[in-house]
């Protein structure tokens, strides 16, 4: 008798090992430029990927959805309980550029599409028929047909800041910056995916702006992290030697079974 549940295994693991070996090699290959690109100061940055260690300041102020904090960036998740975890219903952030500084100069950093590694502010679990005030709100602004859905069950919001004057790293794609950097309203629509009700410009202009630093068109890491360059090596090392153990584990378990019914003849 064929062990369909066995073969639907098999298959799924045979399928996910090469997956995962990949993606530990990502990961692998992130680390290695971590390793391999020299700190730079702001003041000589040279055009391509740099990496760099600065204080935040807001080039506009915005304001966090959830906690309702003044900041120079936010990103938001919210997650439906499920009997395998968390699965993100929604993801959002402000997309505003703000200007990283250290002492040589200044750059204006375009958060949209990096890999955010801020401590949640906010990570807290609502039944989804009684929430707070805040995530009520925010959800009847900008909640979807898949959140609607889900309110019967247990929603987890979370909520990253990044405020002025804190220090972050950045490991990104540095270009040159315009003549003028300015941010228009249709821009900043376009950035945030909001209405930007809540955002006050503050500058229009800055001329001491030596570059901007974003995700590239060629090299898409990017990076904006508030955990040091050591620690960021460290967990992503580890990441990356989990996923390139665990792949060909998966594809050798998942071969090995379809190999034994074959040779048993115990077709499915």
């Amino acid at each position: 008798m064929t062990d369909l549940k066995g073969i639907l295994e098999a298959t799924a693991a045979l399928t996910a090992g090469p997956i995962v070996f990949l993606r530990g090699f990502r990961i692998l290959r992130k680390r290695r430029l971590i390793a391999d690109t020299p700190t730079a100061r702001i003041r000589s940055l040279a055009m391509g990927l740099v990496e760099v260690n600065g204080k935040v300041a807001p080039r506009s102020t915005v304001i966090a959805p959830f906690s309702a904090r003044s900041c120079a960036y936010w990103e938001i998740d919210i997650s439906s309980r499920s009997k395998n975890g968390w699965s993100v219903l929604h993801r959002d952030q402000s997309g505003n550029p703000f200007f990283l500084s250290d002492e040589t100069g200044e750059a204006l950093v375009y958060p949209h599409g990096a890999e955010c590694k801020i401590p949640f502010g906010t990570d807290e679990q609502c039944s989804g028929l009684n929430l707070p005030p805040c995530y009520a709100e925010y959800l009847k602004a900008h909640g979807s047909v898949l959140i609607t859905l889900e309110r019967a069950g247990r929603l987890r919001f979370r909520e990253r800041v990044l405020e002025g004057g804190e220090n972050v790293y950045v490991l990104g794609t540095a270009v040159p910056r315009p003549r003028e950097v300015v941010v228009a309203d249709s821009d900043l629509l376009q950035a945030t995916g909001t209405d930007a009700a809540a955002t006050t410009r503050l500058r229009a202009l800055d001329h001491e702006v030596v570059a901007v630093i974003r995700r590239g068109e060629n090299e898409t890491v990017f990076i904006i992290s508030q955990e040091s360059e050591r620690a960021l090596m460290l967990e992503f090392g580890g990441q990356a030697l989990l996923q390139l153990t665990l792949g060909p584990a998966l594809a050798l378990f998942g071969l090995g079974y379809w190999l034994l019914m074959l040779s048993s003849g115990r077709w499915p």
